[in-house]
């Protein structure tokens, strides 16, 4: 019996195409759901921006903030209840209220699950203030922190520093998008901030801007008579003599390894030891000090170290020792970040005037406030340039080579994390040379 192929091959046309456009619809409604959850997050993060801003807001969210020890355990069940009911309760009706809003004006069906979202922090809420719930939620679990602070997600270190390192900032719920965009990712505020290569121009300028978003800024520096700012409090060292900081690095909370020296066009012996001794060793030696400071909880969640590799990690900077220097802190920072007990970030800066080179294009004072404003905005690696290549060239260098020292690198099992500091080599000898920042 012959078969009439046409009428199946409309058919089967027809049915393709709905299935096509099923799937295309269920795609765009799944997108518009994950959509609605972060939307959710950013109205949750608004409100308790506002909840520390608006007087009505602030009683009912204080309650939130009386409930918790630093080790996050409940001060008291009554009151924790108490905050449930005030301030969870509250903020979760308001997430539906918008995330509805938005559903309904739009007439998207995917971001009603937004509200059903919100709706699962309404029926937690409802349920731990009438104590049918005594877990808190994962940010707020009890313990020691065993994480960094998280990237792009809240993790219990992240808030943790909401609680009790500045409850002005750290605002974020579940996404950190609201704190980076607004600047509150990390606070200075009250922060202790120690600058290597203080008396050279970029130091000069980093303290500045420390100082000016509320830090206690310290100059770590070479030069004696250096003529710093008397709020500037002064510690003198040499390269060789990190292990001797120790006990005043236990004190900082954030260290900025600043310091360097240019050789430019020099290859001798002594410009060689001089450029891998102070643009490399020295700098690594003094990461490995600070990283034995952090012992704490609470030093994991705010302790730093900002390492200025420079660009020349992934551009010509016409200086080969200068670049093979910086090349060599940049890898082993690299392969630090690995296992290191707090946040280390890595700022490549382009060419900005100094002494350390005249012909720079940037302001030092503009670089310096970018840096410290992209630092609160908990970038990781800070890039300052006018070399649009570098914004594509280094992350991409630093992804792969993470991924390669992860793969083919490991921890060993016992060592001592400061071994390297407590074998300093011996300053070598000058050269004709530039050392603005090495001071």
């Amino acid at each position: 019996m012959p078969t009439n192929y046409g009428f199946i091959g409309l058919v089967a046309a027809i049915a393709a195409k709905s299935i096509c456009m099923t799937l295309e619809a269920l795609i765009i409604q799944a997108s518009l759901g994950a959509g609605s959850i972060v939307l959710a997050e950013l109205v949750r993060d608004v409100y308790h921006i506002s909840s520390h801003r608006y007087e009505p807001l602030k009683k009912l969210h204080n309650w939130h903030h009386r409930i918790y020890r630093p080790d996050l355990t409940v001060i008291n069940q009554d009151t924790y209840r108490q905050a449930n009911l005030y301030n969870d309760l509250p903020e979760s009706l308001v997430i539906m209220a918008v995330v509805a809003l938005v559903a309904g004006i739009t007439g998207w069906v995917g971001l009603w699950l937004g509200v059903v979202y919100g709706g699962g922090f309404l029926v937690a809420a409802l349920l731990r203030s009438q104590g049918y719930l005594q877990h808190s939620d994962l940010t707020h679990a009890p313990g020691p922190l065993t994480e960094l602070p998280g990237l792009w997600r809240v993790n219990r270190t992240y808030h943790w520093r909401h609680h009790f390192d500045d409850v002005n900032a750290y605002y974020a719920g579940h996404f950190t998008i609201l704190d980076k965009l607004v600047g509150t990712s990390l606070s200075l505020k009250g922060k202790t901030v120690a600058v290597s290569g203080a008396s050279g121009t970029m130091g000069r300028a980093l303290l500045a801007q420390l100082q000016r978003r509320g830090a206690k800024p310290v100059a770590l520096t070479t030069s004696a008579g250096a003529g710093f700012d008397p709020a500037v409090r002064v510690i003198q060292w040499q390269p060789g003599e990190e292990h001797q900081l120790r006990s005043q690095l236990k004190k900082i909370d954030i260290l900025v390894i600043n310091h360097g020296v240019n050789v430019y066009g020099a290859r001798t012996p002594a410009a060689i030891a001089q450029s891998l001794e102070v643009n490399a060793l020295s700098a690594h030696r003094l990461l490995e000090v600070f990283l034995t400071t952090v012992e704490t909880s609470a030093e994991r969640a705010t302790k730093e170290v900002w390492v200025n590799t420079s660009e020349a990690e992934v551009s010509p900077a016409f200086s080969p020792l200068y670049e093979t220097s910086k090349r060599l802190l940049g890898d082993l920072v690299t392969l630090r970040r690995l296992d290191a007990p707090c946040v280390v970030r890595k700022i490549i800066l382009g060419p900005f005037k100094s002494k350390l080179n005249p012909v720079g294009v940037m302001s030092a004072n503009w670089v310096a406030k970018m840096v410290v404003a992209l630092a609160q905005r908990d970038f990781r690696n800070i890039i300052v340039t006018i070399n649009p290549i570098t914004y594509v060239a280094f992350p991409l260098k630093e992804i792969s080579q993470t991924l390669y020292f992860r793969l083919f690198s490991r921890r060993a099992k016992s060592s001592r994390p400061n071994a390297a500091a407590e074998s300093p080599s011996s300053h070598p000898g000058s050269d004709a040379s530039a050392t603005d920042g090495y001071r």
